[in-house]
């Protein structure tokens, strides 16, 4: 009897400093402060053009570029040729930074370099209007927003300065 009480005696122990050790780790978890990560050198980062595919770049019209930061490959930006009301046909670009690069400022220079890249004068972002991340972005590299009544997304357009 004596042994049975020994043994539940340890396990509850066991438990308890088992929680206790949980409860210390969420509360140091907590404690730390979140870092941001530093934001890349622009000097950093470049554009390669890719082949794409159906609907991403790879289409008549189309351009494709892979993103890179420091020689590794950040995420992936295409401009397609579309015709979609209220603008009629039009070049649209889309960008995607992996999740390891986000928050380093890549997405404003590969947007502007795409651009810039790309044999187009005027060129639209499509976005939902809670991505903020992407408005931030897109306004660095020159983009204006649209108003229209007429689109539920963010819209927004970037016309390439007379040289």
């Amino acid at each position: 009897m004596v042994e049975k009480t020994e043994r539940a005696t340890t396990k509850q122990t066991t438990r308890e400093k088992s929680a206790s050790s949980v409860a210390s780790r969420q509360s140091v978890l907590r404690k730390t402060p979140a870092t941001k990560p530093e934001p890349t050198d622009s000097s950093e980062i470049y554009l390669l053009q890719g082949k794409g595919s159906k609907g991403k770049g790879g289409d008549k019209g189309g351009h494709y570029w892979h993103i890179y930061a420091n020689d590794t490959r950040a995420g992936f930006v295409f401009i397609n040729w579309i015709d979609e009301e209220p603008f009629g046909k039009h070049a649209s670009i889309q960008i995607k930074i992996n999740a390891k690069f986000q928050n380093r400022r890549i997405g404003r220079i590969a947007y502007r370099l795409a651009c810039e890249k790309s044999s187009y004068d005027t060129i639209f972002a499509h976005m939902r209007k809670s991505n903020l991340a992407s408005k931030k972005a897109a306004e660095a590299a020159g983009f204006q927003a649209v108003n229209s009544s007429e689109i539920s997304q963010l819209v927004m357009v970037w016309n390439r300065s007379a040289e």
